[in-house]
């Protein structure tokens, strides 16, 4: 049964763009899906629960990448064997890596539970919200599994061309948790705990439905042969692939982890509106990685269909894309900061907090094209499993951001810490797209 594959025919910008519109929604909601816990405990529960959930947040960050990174790693190899037409490697290639990141999940769970704790004693969160940090992370780490299976099932509807599906799953996980969230807060004075045990809740529900949505689309895909449960040699090439893809997406949240460490230092009224800078950034750099995440399946399908120049046309596409979403972020954080921010903090109660996530939010704002550059290109090199450079450039972006916080915020203050941001992005894009240019990537097709 031969399959007509959108990101393989027509206009590639058009293509790419329609591709990413449902991913960039659906992220967008995921971002809410996160906001939701920041927003409620702040606005219903005060200040110090702000700064437990946003002291949480930083290192949850880096479980959830590991599960965007793994899926997007992984799907590299699926998208290949689609955009061939070899529907029973496809298959097998799904059930290798659902089963290979279930397993993940259930040990990266039982590492949190247990060290969440000390981790966030050696990142200096402060005393008086460390007891609800660590009661929210003890919560989260509960529902991981979770959390990996959803992400992983949603980057295997985006590898089959689906992108739809996650988005409407995301918008209904996202409203439930609201919903969740509402009802514990208020309605049964949950505080922290409550939010927690709402985020668990919706991303259990969510993960069970995806799954058995996935498994009917897979009955689509007629093959002569049966495809196996678990394929070692798939194993091995997805996790060759998928583990600089991890590194490359864990790179943000383990920057903002060891970030997290230095602000927490000027004390809990700055991390609560250090929480809230970044919580709005997450929002605002969604676009940015969506249509990276875009770029690489729309890589991996025509390298996998024999259209390398195509790739070629869907990047040049790609900038106009993020340039159109870089301008329209200018507007929002120059024009509505104040507004944005106070969702989380009230100016008057809060006005450090107010003050710091407003500065962090105005700041960064000029400079998420930057991000959005380095995504793309990231996006190829990941799609055509080029991923050594791309891996480099990225540890590059993280050693700037980290480096800076830790050393140069004692002495210059918290502003410096947002001020090596844009910095990072920039050289992780050059680094990437001078290999670019190189053209070896077309040399890395995966599936012959």
């Amino acid at each position: 049964m031969k399959q007509k594959l959108d990101l393989i025919n027509g206009k590639p910008g058009e293509s790419l763009f329609r591709f990413a519109l449902p991913m960039i929604i659906g992220n967008m909601f995921q971002q809410f899906y996160n906001m939701a816990d920041s927003v409620i405990v702040g606005r219903y529960v005060g200040e110090d629960a702000l700064a437990a959930v946003g002291a949480s947040y930083s290192f949850t960050t880096v479980f959830i990448m590991i599960a965007i990174g793994g899926g997007i790693g992984a799907s590299v190899l699926t998208s290949q064997y689609l955009g061939a037409g070899r529907y029973r490697e496809m298959k097998t290639s799904v059930n290798t890596f659902l089963i290979t990141f279930a397993m993940t999940s259930v040990l990266l769970a039982g590492f949190g539970l247990l060290c969440s704790p000390q981790i966030l004693e050696l990142l200096k969160t402060p005393e008086n919200i460390l007891s609800d940090a660590i009661l929210y992370l003890r919560i989260y780490f509960t529902g991981l599994p979770f959390m990996f299976m959803y992400n992983i099932l949603s980057a295997d509807f985006n590898a089959l061309g689906k992108s739809n599906i996650p988005l409407g799953l995301l918008i209904f996980s996202s409203l439930l948790n609201i919903v969740l969230d509402l009802v514990m807060v208020q309605a049964f004075q949950a505080g922290v705990a409550g939010v927690a045990i709402a985020t668990v809740m919706a991303q259990g529900i969510s993960a069970l439905i995806s799954f058995t949505i996935l498994r009917k689309r897979l009955k689509q895909y007629a093959s002569e042969k049966k495809e196996k449960m678990f394929d070692g040699q798939m194993f091995r090439t997805g996790v060759k692939i998928a583990i600089p893809s991890i590194i490359q997406q864990s790179i943000v949240s383990i920057g903002m982890l060891l970030t997290q460490s230095a602000v927490n230092q000027f004390g809990s009224s700055a991390v609560a509106g250090y929480s809230a800078g970044s919580r709005l950034e997450s929002l605002c750099i969604v676009p940015m990685i969506a249509t990276g995440n875009a770029m690489s399946t729309f890589t991996a399908q025509n390298l996998g269909a024999g259209k390398q120049e195509r790739v070629r046309e869907g990047y040049r596409a790609a900038y106009g894309i993020i340039i159109g979403f870089s301008l329209f972020l200018i507007l929002i954080s120059q024009l509505f900061h104040d507004p944005v921010i106070s969702l989380f903090v009230d100016p008057a109660e809060s006005p450090v907090a107010f003050q710091t996530g407003n500065a962090y939010f105005r700041f960064c704002g000029w400079f998420f094209a930057f991000l959005g550059f380095k995504a793309i290109t990231d996006g190829i090199l990941r799609g055509a499993g080029d991923a050594k450079v791309y891996m480099i450039a990225n540890l590059v972006n993280l050693t700037i951001r980290v480096s800076v916080a830790q050393l140069a915020s004692p002495v210059f203050g918290i502003q410096i810490i947002w001020y090596a941001v844009p910095l990072g992005w920039f050289a992780n894009y050059v680094i990437s797209f001078l290999w670019y240019r190189t053209g070896n990537w077309k040399k890395k097709q995966i599936v012959r």
